[in-house]
């Protein structure tokens, strides 16, 4: 299941993440990334925490946000 999640991402910085860089401008404020955040917590905790780690990166991707990282080694 989690090989399955890592290659939706994959795709999604493949194909998604280059046009909305191109339409919106800018980049992801985040290090690492919130798609390699998310494949780096799939792979090292499995499917549900992976999971459940990305959701909550996702959850702070906003301009007030004063988290520039979050480390996965917690």
């Amino acid at each position: 299941m989690k090989k399955f999640f890592i290659k939706i991402i994959r795709a999604y910085q493949i194909f998604v993440s280059p046009l909305l860089v191109r339409l919106f401008g800018g980049g992801c404020r985040f290090y690492p990334t919130c798609s390699d955040y998310s494949i780096a917590a799939f792979q090292k905790y499995g499917t549900f925490k992976g999971f459940y780690l990305s959701l909550k990166r996702f959850l702070s991707c906003h301009p007030f946000s004063k988290k520039p990282y979050l480390n996965l080694l917690k």
